[in-house]
């Protein structure tokens, strides 16, 4: 069975907003035959990312930049699954209350660098998430969990 890990630095409100749309849209009763993996950035492994299929990543903008726990994730996965993982589909989520550029320009440029491959547009909030954020990271979820289903 496909396996989806979330990997996620949920510390404000905000943030476990968009966390549990990212959920409900990967769990959708739509999607059948996907296991969805949640870990936290901070206890997520090489093992983690060597068992799943696809990747769902999700960061506060931390002065202009992803979270540092989503930064140790990347520091302690990079080379363990650089051959191992290319290829494979990912989506993200990033949360701020000024800007979120530089987040994406860190999220884009390691992903790029595992050889990860775009599956959803990233969805970027600012400031608290409304209905169309939430909607959107439900629809995050589903995409990308519904990339790895098997016919």
């Amino acid at each position: 069975m496909p396996r989806l890990l979330i990997v996620h630095h949920t510390p404000s409100p905000g943030m476990q907003a968009l966390f549990e749309q990212v959920v409900a849209g990967a769990t959708t009763d739509e999607i059948e035959g996907v296991e969805v993996v949640r870990r936290a950035a901070l206890s997520a492994t090489a093992s983690d990312v060597l068992e799943a299929d696809g990747y769902l990543l999700g960061t506060p903008a931390n002065l202009g930049y992803i979270s540092g726990a989503l930064k140790h994730f990347f520091d302690t996965i990079y080379y363990p699954c650089l051959d191992s993982t290319a290829g494979r589909p990912f989506g993200y989520y990033v949360h701020g209350n000024e800007g979120v550029e530089g987040a994406q320009r860190a999220i884009r440029s390691i992903t790029t660098g595992l050889s990860w491959q775009q599956a959803a547009e990233p969805v970027t909030v600012l400031g608290t998430p409304g209905k169309a954020e939430l909607a959107a990271c439900w629809e995050l979820g589903a995409t990308v969990a519904a990339g790895l289903m098997t016919e």
